[in-house]
Order: C-alpha cells, then sequence, then structure tokens
C-alpha cells in the first residue's frame, strides 16, 4: 500500500519523576507501553526526545538561593556587582537575581533595551523612534528612561520588569541602580565586578569587558559550576538553563547526559532490535511572530543525543524540482524523476540550487523544537516525544 503519512510526533506520558528515579528505564518503560497502547512499531532512526526537566529532576540537580548566593560571595567579596544583560523572566531569573543580591552589597542592574536577549520588550520600537533614542549609543539611567518611556507592563506576564527586579535586589538587602545600555562596557563606569548573564553571546560579552578594564568578570555559567555547600552544579552551564523550582530553590540544567540517551538506545535496542535514536532537549529554537520572543533561553536546544542525530539534512527541495528541472513533466511521470533524483543527489547539497530554502540548521536545533512544540511547557503531561519518519523522503 502507498504510503499517504510522512512524520509522525506522539507526545508521550509518563509517572512524575522524582530525585533517584532511573530516568533511562522509565522512559524505556514509557516508550514500549505506549507503542502496546497505540498500536505502532518501533523502527530503525526513531526518535526518542527526552525533555532535560525530567533528567535533572531524576538526578536532583537542584540548588538553593542561599547556595547561589554564598557562590557569588566567594566570587565577589561581597563587593558591587553590575549584573548585566539579564533576560526578563520570573521563571528563568528571578531566584537566580535573589541568590546573587544576597551575596553582594550593592547591585548595578544594566538591562538592554528595547527589548532583552530572547526578545521580550521594555518598549517597543516605535517608541524609540517617537523619542528619538539610540539604544546602540544611548546609555540611559532609570529616572531618564521613567521620564521618557513611562511605566510598562510586559504584554504576556503583566510584569514591569524594571521595579519587579528591584525590589528582588533590595528585598535581599543590596543596594541597587539601574541602568539602560546595550554596550557591555558600560558597567565599567560604575563597577569592575561584572556578573553577564546573557546566554548566547557572553563569550562577546565577557572578552570586551576583559579587553576595556575589567577587574572580575564571570558569566552564568561559572556561577555553580561545582557543588556549593552540597548543592546541584553544571560543570559546563552552571545556572545556565536554570528554571525557579521552589520559591527558594532552582532546577539547574541536566549534567552527564550523554551516558543517559546511550543507554536509553542500548535498551530499547535490546528489547526490540531496533537502532533509535535519543536526544535530550530544552527550549526549542524558534520565535513568536506576535510577541517577539525568541523562546531559545536554555544554552543549548539538546546537551545530549545519539550519534545519527549529528549534522544537518541534506535535502532537495521538491516544488524547486517540479517547477524547474521537471517542468515538462506531470502525474506519475513527474514522481518518478523526482524519486530517482532523490535518490541520486548528492551527499553534500550545500550551494546547490535545488536544495535552497531547506533550512540547513543542526538536526537536533530542528527536533527539538519540534520535540519543545509537542510537548509544550504547561500541564500537558508529555515530557517524552517520540518521533517517527523524520528521515524519511519522498520515495520511502
Amino acid at each position: 500500500m502507498e504510503r499517504t503519512v510522512g512524520t509522525v510526533t506522539r507526545g508521550l506520558r509518563c509517572p512524575i519523576i522524582n530525585e533517584g528515579d532511573s530516568i533511562e528505564t522509565i522512559v524505556v518503560d514509557s516508550v514500549l507501553k505506549a507503542s502496546k497502547a497505540e498500536g505502532f512499531t518501533l523502527e530503525d532512526r526513531d526518535i526518542v526526545a527526552v525533555t532535560e526537566s525530567i533528567v535533572a529532576r531524576a538526578q536532583g540537580n537542584y540548588a538553593s538561593v542561599d547556595q547561589i548566593a554564598k557562590d557569588i560571595e566567594n566570587k565577589f567579596n561581597k563587593e558591587t556587582i553590575g549584573v548585566i544583560f539579564p533576560i526578563l523572566s520570573r521563571n528563568r531569573f528571578s531566584n537566580c537575581l535573589r541568590g546573587i543580591a544576597r551575596g553582594a552589597k550593592k547591585i548595578v542592574l544594566m538591562l538592554s533595551y528595547p527589548a532583552d536577549e530572547v526578545g521580550n520588550h521594555l518598549i517597543s520600537l516605535d517608541a524609540l523612534d517617537e523619542k528619538g533614542v539610540n539604544p546602540w549609543t544611548d546609555e540611559l539611567s532609570e529616572e531618564t528612561f521613567r521620564e521618557l518611556f513611562g511605566y510598562s507592563k510586559h504584554r504576556f506576564t503583566g510584569v514591569d520588569y524594571i521595579d519587579y527586579y528591584k525590589e528582588l535586589i533590595t528585598n535581599e538587602g543590596a543596594e541597587c541602580e539601574v541602568i539602560f545600555s546595550q554596550k557591555p562596557k558600560t558597567i565599567l563606569k560604575h563597577t569592575k565586578n561584572i556578573l553577564a548573564c546573557d546566554i548566547h553571546t557572553r563569550y562577546r560579552t565577557k572578552r570586551m569587558l576583559e579587553q576595556n578594564g575589567a577587574e572580575r568578570v564571570y558569566t552564568l555559567d561559572d556561577v555553580l559550576s561545582e557543588s556549593v555547600e552540597g548543592s546541584g552544579y553544571n560543570e559546563q552551564y552552571g545556572l545556565l538553563g536554570s528554571n525557579k523550582s521552589t520559591e527558594d530553590a532552582v532546577k539547574l540544567f541536566p549534567r552527564d547526559c550523554q551516558p543517559v540517551v546511550d543507554r536509553i538506545q542500548e535498551l530499547l535496542q535490546e528489547e526490540t532490535g531496533k537502532c533509535v535514536e535519543v536526544m535530550i532537549y530544552g527550549d526549542g529554537a524558534f520565535k513568536d511572530p506576535i510577541g517577539k520572543i525568541w523562546e531559545l533561553a536554555d544554552p543549548v536546544v539538546s546537551p545530549a543525543y545519539t550519534a545519527g542525530l549529528n549534522g544537518t539534512p541534506n535535502e532537495v527541495k521538491l516544488k524547486y524540482l517540479a517547477d524547474n528541472n521537471f517542468s515538462g513533466l506531470r502525474g506519475a511521470e513527474l514522481e518518478e524523476a523526482i524519486k530517482h533524483h532523490i535518490n541520486e543527489k548528492d551527499d553534500d547539497l550545500t550551494g546547490a540550487m535545488e536544495a535552497q530554502g531547506t533550512t540547513p540548521r543542526q538536526l537536533t536545533d530542528l527536533i527539538g523544537s519540534l520535540a519543545d512544540l509537542t510537548s509544550g511547557s504547561g500541564d500537558k503531561g508529555t515530557p517524552i516525544v517520540y518521533i517517527q519518519g523524520y528521515f524519511d523522503n519522498f520515495t520511502k
């Protein structure tokens, strides 16, 4: 029978994960149970995607606000700290900021504007144009910012992040000054001790600060990169990728992830005889066109994946072939010509006209985004995503 369905993505439910659980066993059991209940058969090159959250929960990879504060105090000796370019997020940064403030005498909070790194806007571009302000050159105090733009709340959360972050800092007993700039070296007018809180631009930020006279510069991946007083930690990402857990703790990005995906793959092969690819995923790499928010607040989409998920797609554009290479053909003859072309395509189509528009992103970024959209971030209860047919094409 002719196949009429391509990629199929299923969100799978599993038990609530707690510290000490065998995440590998639970994932495999959940996949096999879903396969039996829903009547699908595991095949080679299927994909199991596991959200980073349940891996970190099984590891017990948590830290308290006090433990964050202790690490900050150790690094900065209770000095004035320039906290620059944090994202605007209660879930992602509020408890981190509380810990940072608890370990400091004063915080100079430098916010990027009109938006943070992932697209949460303090003000609109239209407001900048109306006031004649250039964020790439103009450095603003809180007083000037308020005179120009007044008070506004985030369109989705209803939070005024300037006041919210100030209150978090002062409630921890630290002084607070807020400034606005897109230029990292602006903070050096206020302090030489800086914690750079940006995610994907952090290395550039650190380099620019060090080249311009900073004395101590740390990034969020330096904080809790090792255990502090028994805390969880992540040697590669530190606080990056963390989420609020309770009012006094954060869940960190999972660590030691490669053995987890390799073991899940091994167990599934033992049970089914099939080589299923496995990945752990966090935020997908996509942007909301209405809110302008770029979803990727994690340091990477996937901290670990099996070898078959390396690389980028190597695909041709069917509509290009139909409109150009085989424009004179129709029906079954056209289909056969396209299938033959796909079967004979080069192993590397970089620069080829028939490959234009096929989104040459990393496979793990594409698949992780698909998994993130499938599992969601709310109450769906499907932290495991099973994907079939992703590597199929028109010839299969």
